[in-house]
């Protein structure tokens, strides 16, 4: 896989101390005593969900047979030519224009020499100095346990195209007998790819993670990758290194693979500071290297100590030819452009008056966002939209693995039970009760309370006499009520739902009967 090319970083003067003048004695500076800060840079990779490769007519689905998408230019027979699949840069595009980035009216593919077994060309198709998009930015939103936000800008380096390599299937477990063996799948070798490369501006591992679910967001709503982290379709590299909080300069840099989750990536990078952190303080050297992030252990381990930079012999690729998006090209695509996550969060903050987390919650998903609109299009408040949506038909979507767009309530059936509730036809509880039907079978609130006959009882003379009958039946109790036990106020709401059925509308009944129980205290 590509990696963008970057300058060397220079080597790091965080822990030396300042030149001195002639004849000074140099200050002395105690690593143990200084506070450290992290620099911490992503690059992530994400397959295009295109229904074919980037250079070929081979499919890209998931999970098919070893060995069966393939074709004679995925791999690397004499005599192919690759053609550049149309979509591949269309998706590219509306992704770098997502991320803010600067455009590129010219770019080109470059080879890149990768010598491996998962690569049957033994290079890599690639972009290297004119990337389809370049110096972006995302916006992340740090929301903390009093729903306080905090806005940051992480600055994007580059998007570039390029095509993804197989993968080895790593088999056997005695390497002492000689039985470990790998097998080479290529069905993934072909499969079109965008890497996007951060700047350095992460800081923590909260960070880290909260870019990398907002970059998956803004794809999937784009449509462009599904963002399967389980399938590889997103892969995460992290680079970090920590320094002196006021220093310039940059630490030695680790690399870290092998994330399979957000929260991982969280969680390594913690680790990561803390380990570098305390070897600094300790006066051990940091080694440039790349580090797995082992799960079970919670820790990395050291996976291959790099040297120096690999030379990929970059060169112009000669079987494709320059890439130019015309002003006219580059507007229609940027038209086609849908809300995204941040423009829907702070809209519904500013028209809807939603809380951060709610706004946060209903547009993590693309397809629960559309599913919130169309239910207060269809004229239901937002934040009972937004409670219903969030508490009981999420947890029903969970249990049922089930995605909103395969639920049988629609967004105007749901609109419908909360009118219910606003009316005060039917309370709250009784709504609870009717909403795993409506999820199930999907169809109409007012005709399913009509059919079972549990609208709510909100006639005064109905109700007063029906608190006279449960005031009758426990005497004791009001005895005790109107000797100072005011608690027992709940026990009789408690017996009023009870011969109801819970239709009584609560805040009536707690009205007359308060009035009731003091009527003769």
């Amino acid at each position: 896989m590509a990696k963008a090319t970057k300058k060397k970083s220079p080597k790091s003067t965080a822990t030396k101390a300042a030149k001195p003048e002639t004849g000074a004695t140099p200050a002395v500076v105690d690593p143990a005593t200084l506070t450290y800060e992290a620099v911490i840079g992503l690059e992530i990779h994400c397959q295009l969900n295109t229904a074919t490769k980037i250079f070929s007519g081979s499919s890209t689905q998931f999970g098919a047979p070893p060995n069966t998408n393939i074709d004679p230019v995925c791999l690397g027979l004499p005599g192919t030519l690759p053609v550049l699949n149309e979509k591949v840069l269309a998706y590219a595009v509306k992704a770098g224009l997502a991320l803010n980035c600067q455009i590129a009216p010219y770019s080109k593919f470059d080879r890149k020499q990768y010598f491996y077994p998962d690569l049957p060309k033994n290079y890599q198709i690639s972009q290297y100095d004119l990337p389809i998009a370049q110096h972006g930015f995302l916006e992340i939103e740090l929301i903390d346990d009093a729903g306080t936000v905090r806005r940051k800008n992480i600055g994007i380096t580059r998007l570039h195209m390029e095509e993804d390599a197989g993968k080895l299937v790593h088999a056997g477990s005695d390497r002492l007998a000689g039985s470990t063996y790998s097998l080479v799948d290529l069905n993934r070798a072909g499969v079109p790819l965008v890497e996007i490369v951060s700047e350095p501006d992460l800081r923590s591992g909260q960070e880290a993670a909260e870019y990398a679910q907002e970059l998956r967001r803004i794809l999937r709503y784009l449509g462009v990758c599904d963002g399967n982290m389980q399938e590889g379709s997103l892969r995460c590299d992290v680079n970090i290194s920590v320094r002196p909080v006021g220093a310039t300069t940059f630490g030695t840099k680790v690399e870290i693979k092998n994330m399979n989750s957000f929260n991982a990536i969280q969680r390594a990078i913690d680790y990561e500071i803390e380990r570098q952190v305390t070897a600094i303080k300790a006066g051990e050297p940091i080694i440039q290297e790349t580090r797995l992030w082992d799960e079970a252990t919670q820790r990395t381990l050291t996976m291959r100590v790099k040297e120096g930079s690999s030379d990929y012999r970059y060169f112009p690729e000669p079987d494709l030819g320059p890439i130019e998006v015309s002003t006219e090209q580059l507007a229609a695509w940027r038209k086609e452009l849908p809300e995204l996550p941040a423009q829907k969060r702070r809209r519904y903050e500013s028209e809807w008056s939603l809380p951060p987390q709610d706004a946060r919650v209903l547009t993590d998903e693309r397809v629960v966002a559309e599913y919130f609109e169309a239910t207060v299009a269809a004229g239901a408040p937002p934040k009972q939209a937004a409670n219903w949506i969030m508490g009981d038909i999420t947890a029903y979507l969970k249990e049922q693995k089930l995605s909103i767009e395969a639920l049988p309530l629609t967004p105007a059936g749901l609109a419908e039970l909360i009118d219910l509730i606003e009316s005060g036809t039917i309370s709250s509880k009784i709504a609870k009760d009717l909403l795993p039907e409506l999820l199930a079978n999907g169809g109409s609130a007012k005709a399913l309370v009509a059919q079972k006959g549990v609208s709510q009882i909100s006639d005064v003379a109905t109700l007063e006499a029906m608190i006279d009958e449960v005031l009758a039946a426990h005497p004791n109790e009001l005895a005790q009520y109107r000797a100072g036990k005011t608690k027992l106020q709940g026990f009789f709401v408690g017996q009023m739902m009870k011969k109801t059925g819970g239709r009584a509308d609560p805040k009536l009944t707690n009205q007359l009967l308060v009035a009731k129980l003091n009527a003769e205290a």
